[in-house]
């Protein structure tokens, strides 16, 4: 019954995955779908990405590929990180592919192996938020290739500013390259190397070895103004709204929490049913944020409230129902994720994932 939504385009959804899968072809290309599909969905992106041509995967955390598994995604699903040593059972019974970079989880997962298991191994080279330091990575390799039934499947790491800083990106790529060639040397090079995130993959060729992880770039949007500029990605995302109720105020009045705004001018003013609980941040009226009516930007009036807001329309005409637009196109003009993080000083990515579960996905084929 409420008038809000998310909508997701699965075609755009596709036609990024094919686009990509081009940019770094021979490369495979595996899509990352965790945090929800970064506000999408994660089961329907991952069956779109999937039919578009992507190899396999990636979430974050082991109950994120199982929710992927009881929702009938077939094929390879990448764990990203470690889950405690207890949920190495809950990874093996639900055919997922572990990364590992903890002697302690190598051997929770052999503990929970009945038979032979993929292990990818996740080095750390910079990023350092997890992942083996070089040294540790290569004990950790002859540890897994000791063990009866793990098979080291990949070797990866994680590129921190791909999008912003060469040298650090080329001495990140080093290290990894220097870990690869001492695995060669014992013989132990598995047959799948991965370094490059969307940045990564689309800036810096030498990363894409056998395959690149697609995250944000899946959903349309860039990790930076300067990846993959050439490249016609289209965002899937639009956030929507209607008008709920209209009221005309004089020049002057204050509406909402706080009466922080005076109305420049006498105004019709639309209330649109959605707020912070939602996850539009409640800074974004004070910092000049805008929403789209009928094809044009329109100011809040006031202070973002928790189920809704109210808009400033000016002598423009509003009426109960008409689409409100806060995130994506409206006839010719459009409010980007890009646009929304400038405001909030943050980034498109956490645009897309603060969206919350109030608001239903509705998705477009």
């Amino acid at each position: 019954m409420r008038p809000s939504w998310v909508e997701i385009d699965l075609g755009a959804i596709g036609h990024n995955v094919g686009v990509l899968k081009e940019a770094v072809a021979p490369a495979a290309v595996c899509t990352v779908v965790k945090a929800d599909g970064y506000g999408h969905g994660d089961v329907p992106v991952a069956a779109a990405a999937l039919e578009a041509g992507a190899d396999l995967v990636a979430v974050a955390l082991a109950e994120e590929g199982i929710r992927l598994r009881e929702a009938g995604i077939k094929g390879q699903i990448l764990v990203l990180s470690e889950p405690p040593p207890a949920g190495a059972k809950e990874i093996v019974s639900w055919g997922l592919t572990p990364t590992a970079y903890s002697f302690q989880f190598l051997e929770a997962l052999a503990a929970a192996s009945a038979e032979p298991l993929d292990v990818h191994l996740k080095v750390n080279t910079g990023m350092q938020r997890v992942g083996a330091d070089p040294e540790e990575a290569l004990q950790l390799a002859i540890e897994i290739a000791e063990t009866p039934l793990l098979n080291l499947a990949g070797c990866w790491t994680h590129l921190a500013v791909a999008e912003t800083d060469v040298d650090y990106t080329k001495q990140q790529l080093g290290g990894f390259a220097a870990t690869v060639a001492a695995l060669e040397e014992k013989g132990l090079r598995p047959p799948v190397l991965h370094a490059a995130n969307s940045a990564g993959g689309l800036n810096y060729p030498e990363a894409r070895y056998d395959m690149v992880r697609f995250g944000i770039c899946t959903y349309g949007l860039r990790p930076g103004a300067n990846v993959g500029a050439d490249l016609e990605l289209r965002p899937a995302m639009r956030v929507v709204s209607t008008v709920s109720y209209t009221r005309h105020l004089s020049k002057g009045e204050r509406p909402s929490y706080g009466r922080r705004r005076a109305l420049p001018a006498n105004s019709n003013v639309a209330t649109v049913p959605v707020g912070y609980a939602d996850g539009l941040s409640r800074r974004y009226g004070e910092q000049g944020g805008e929403v789209l009516i009928g094809g044009q930007r329109h100011a809040f009036a006031g202070t973002v409230t928790m189920d809704q807001i109210v808009i400033d329309c000016g002598n423009h005409r509003v009426a109960v129902g008409d689409e409100v637009v806060l995130l994506g196109v409206q006839g010719g003009e459009e409010i980007t994720a890009d646009e929304l993080a400038a405001k909030l000083g943050t980034v498109n990515y956490e645009i897309v994932c603060r969206w919350g579960p109030r608001l239903p996905r509705r998705y477009l084929s």
